[in-house]
């Protein structure tokens, strides 16, 4: 009964732990902007005394940019990381939020409960379920459950670059038997689900020259070529009539669902027209022989993401512009290779150029998909707690985002991710009003003890 014990123990001392929670919300620890620089030391050291006061042995580590958080537990039996983040985005616009963003408050909805305010779940409280179920356990058996290593981290929101070099640099420290990443949600904000694919992403800009100024489009048009007309033309003929991309090569390394996985997906049930209908949309766009979960998850894409030349201001302007650009990304998975896929984007490019027309490439990084090994017996342990803590059962699911860390964990480390998150799709995060759910942060707390429990 001992996990009864503990989950007693959070129930209980949940008005504790949301003040807790509470006032690390009150530092504002935006990572982006230097003026807050102070204040992401201060989110870091508070943690480093909230670890210290569960009797983990942490420290505050620094790095050209905002500080590490780290520390380490021996135990027996597997060892497990835990990721967090504990910077957060800006507030603007100030003028949009209901209440200042940093004066943290719970409040009742209709839906509920709620704790409002930036970093509530993004990543603060996230972060917080996974310490506060360490410190039940503590609590209620004098040690934690095995060997745990806490790593957080202040520049999440701004692009980690820190990270990777950290890292690198303390790699054997860092290594443990799986890492578990609380920075994700509930699938359509009632199922809890263990992300185990992530897409990859390819960023390539491009701008199209010809004539050596803007032209005239009465003394010069249908006698010079227009870079807006080569460009229209080269990003039309990316896709096919049935949404697939027309990239040699593209879809090597594009792995298909395992039944079971697909089964998975197919439970959830999942109302593509009401994911569309939220804004204005009714039709699938991609692939036609795929789902739509299939679309968001487990297939690439590549996605105009701006466009840009002649006059577009205010009124009309009869010209011929000089060159034209395009801002295109790339959604990856599996084993599709960037690098390559770059070349391939690039050599089609030029194939389409006329005469008198040259091209720039300018890249935006790039990183390959990320698929968990799902056979790690961690993976099935976590689902059926995960399954015992909520009203409907867990599931493994994909993400269309990129979410780099997972892949930082496989490729610096050689650590599996397992991703579990109890955010909400209503909760805002990024915008003004981000919010937590009190049930949330609650379960979320259990859901962790439950899953520490099945582990070990």
């Amino acid at each position: 009964m001992s996990l009864e014990n503990i989950l007693h123990r959070i129930d209980a001392e949940m008005p504790a732990a949301t003040e807790r929670l509470l006032d690390l919300l009150r530092i504002p620890s935006i990572s982006t902007d230097p003026a807050y620089k102070d204040d992401c030391q201060s989110a870091a050291d508070w943690l480093v005394r909230d670890l210290q006061s569960i009797g983990v042995p942490a420290e505050k580590r620094e790095t050209p940019g905002h500080p590490m958080v780290v520390g380490h537990v021996e135990g027996n039996g597997p060892h497990v990381l835990f990721y967090g983040h504990y910077d957060v985005q800006p507030v603007d616009p100030i003028d949009l939020w209901d209440n200042p963003p940093f004066e943290p408050a719970i409040e009742d909805t209709d839906a509920g409960q709620v704790i409002r305010g930036r970093g509530s779940s993004d990543d603060k409280g996230q972060l917080m379920t996974f310490v506060e179920a360490c410190r039940a356990w503590k609590a209620e058996h004098g040690s934690l459950p095995c060997k745990i290593t806490f790593f957080f981290e202040g520049e999440e929101e701004s692009g980690s670059p820190s990270l990777v070099p950290f890292m690198k640099e303390n790699a054997e420290e860092l290594k443990s038997d799986i890492a578990l990443i609380c920075d994700t949600g509930l699938f359509q904000s009632k199922t809890p689900a263990i992300i185990t694919s992530l897409r990859g992403l390819l960023g390539e800009e491009l701008t199209i020259k010809a004539a050596n100024k803007d032209l005239h489009s009465g003394m010069f048009g249908g006698v010079a070529m227009n870079p807006i007309r080569v460009l229209t033309k080269i990003i039309a003929g990316l896709h096919d009539d049935q949404g697939r991309v027309t990239l040699p090569g593209f879809y090597d390394g594009v792995p298909e669902l395992s039944e079971d996985l697909a089964a998975q997906w197919q439970a959830l049930a999942f109302d593509h027209k009401a994911f569309l209908g939220d804004v204005n949309l009714s039709e699938p766009a991609g692939e036609q022989d795929r789902t739509p979960l299939e679309m968001i998850w487990s297939r690439p894409t590549c996605e105009v993401n701006g466009i840009t030349s002649g006059y577009t201001g205010e009124g009309f302007k009869t010209v011929l512009p000089a060159e034209a650009s395009a801002k295109i990304s790339f959604r990856l998975v599996g084993d599709q290779d960037p690098h390559k896929i770059r070349e391939a984007f690039r050599a089609y490019v030029e194939s389409c150029l006329p005469a008198d027309v040259t091209v720039e490439f300018k890249g935006h990084g790039n990183s390959q998909g990320s698929v968990m090994a799902t056979d790690h017996p961690a993976f099935e342990q976590a689902r059926q707690a995960l399954s015992d803590e909520w009203p409907e059962a867990a599931a493994f699911a994909g993400c269309g985002g990129s979410i780099p860390i997972a892949g930082h964990f496989k490729d610096i480390l050689g650590t599996d991710a397992m991703l579990i998150g109890f955010a909400k799709d209503d909760d805002q995060i990024h915008s003004p009003n981000e919010k937590y759910d009190l049930e949330s942060f609650h379960k979320g707390i259990r859901s962790w003890a439950r899953i520490l429990d099945a582990m070990t």
